[in-house]
């Protein structure tokens, strides 16, 4: 069995070179093999998403602009653990609400992945969410949320799109596949939902 193994460093230096509204870039300087090296990278909080399947296996996306690419693409609701202290589930939870307006009573850990290892430390949790119900009242959506577009798609389609290059949002890539292959093993590969989250770079 492989897995990824943590290796512990010296650091000699660290600094914030730039403070942004969502996230920051730092340089560290480390010693590693023997010499000391510098690296910058963007210092993130980290974020947490959701697989929100019904009874019929159809996986819920949204579609929203983002900027940076110039696309309006299809994701999971999503959002940053931008709250001093608040526990993933209770984020993933406060997602599903605010941006599809659900609440679960179903949850498990589904996967967990880091963004760009080589020049951020953003991680992200993937929660499955099932026993869906609508939240009393929608919530009100600003900025590039205000037209978001949510849909109910076949776990099964969301897959070909992603095979077929035609969903490339790295959450909702590794949301349905790992759904799909956790199911067809009988989910047997879910996770508690409290489970720590021992590889998040800032809550371990």
């Amino acid at each position: 069995m492989i897995a990824d193994e943590r290796a512990e460093v010296r650091i000699v230096d660290s600094k914030l070179v730039f403070e942004g509204r969502v996230w920051d870039v730092r340089y560290d300087v480390f010693e590693y093999n023997g010499h000391e090296l510098r690296r910058d990278y963007i210092d993130h909080t980290g974020a947490v998403a959701v697989v929100a399947l019904d009874e019929d296996d159809r996986m819920l996306v949204i579609q929203q602009y983002r900027h940076p690419i110039r696309f309006r693409d299809w994701e999971l609701p999503a959002g940053l653990l931008d709250v001093e202290g608040e526990d993933p589930l209770l984020a993933a939870q406060r997602e599903l609400a605010e941006e599809a307006d659900l609440v679960a009573t179903d949850w498990s850990v589904l996967s967990e992945f880091w963004t760009t290892p080589g020049g951020s430390n953003e991680a992200i949790r993937l929660y499955l969410a099932r026993g869906l119900s609508a939240t009393p009242t929608a919530f009100e959506r600003s900025d590039e949320e205000a037209d978001i577009v949510k849909r109910w798609v076949p776990l099964d389609e969301v897959v070909d799109g992603v095979l077929a290059r035609r969903l490339q949002n790295p959450p909702l890539t590794i949301g349905a596949l790992a759904a799909h292959a956790s199911r067809a093993r009988g989910w047997t590969s879910l996770g508690a939902p409290e489970e720590p989250w021992s590889r998040h770079p800032r809550l371990r």
